[in-house]
């Protein structure tokens, strides 16, 4: 079975790959279907981002494509970036000065008014039916003052999870995968994956 993987997101694809390898499923990522497609996430949810790009990556590869829509929701400042943690403060900036922006804007918010979750939907589309199939999974910890750890990406130097004292980056690709978000959700998705392999679903 042939899956597209709807990013170019390395440490996306990496954990994706790595949390899906006991399953006989050969993972593409856009690059390497040769696909450019920049799929505008009009939803007001995770939900109808993460479907709004899985229909579009399933019908452009004529294939069955995985797709997430995945947030960073700070408690003090209601959800936020949420929906727009990946284009947050705007296109000009990359992860290092969107987590400088996300810090500056905390600066006055005391330790424990810190919280925040992160929250995955994926989506599975598939190009012959309209059927779409959704898990979610979310983790929940605090937002550190100055980044640590040099593994993962995205806002992992800041993040610490709950019951743990070391960030997301600082954690080892497979603890991370155990707890994070991501891995909660995509291990959702296993036996789903494993009943279309056998003709079930």
């Amino acid at each position: 079975m042939d899956i597209l993987i709807g990013t170019n997101n390395k440490g996306k694809l990496r954990e994706y790959r790595q949390i899906f390898a006991g399953l006989p499923i050969r993972f593409y990522s856009l690059s390497e279907l040769g696909l450019v497609l920049d799929v505008e996430e009009t939803g007001g949810t995770f939900v109808e981002n993460a479907i709004l790009k899985a229909r579009a990556f399933a019908a452009a590869a004529d294939m069955v494509a995985l797709a997430d829509d995945t947030g960073l929701c700070v408690h003090a400042l209601n959800g936020a970036p949420g929906l727009h943690s990946a284009r947050y403060g705007g296109a000009g900036l990359d992860d290092a000065g969107r987590r400088r922006l996300l810090l500056s804007e905390m600066h006055s918010i005391p330790d424990e008014a810190r919280t925040a979750h992160f929250e995955t939907v994926l989506a599975l589309a598939f190009p012959d039916s309209p059927r779409i199939i959704t898990v979610r999974g979310a983790v929940y910890g605090r937002i550190l003052r100055e980044e640590r750890g040099n593994n993962g990406f995205g806002y992992d130097p800041i993040f610490v999870p709950k019951g743990y004292d070391r960030t997301f980056a600082e954690l080892s690709p497979d603890e991370k995968d155990r707890i994070s978000h991501r891995g909660r959700a995509a291990r959702k998705l296993v036996p789903i994956l494993e009943d279309l392999l056998a003709g079930v679903v």
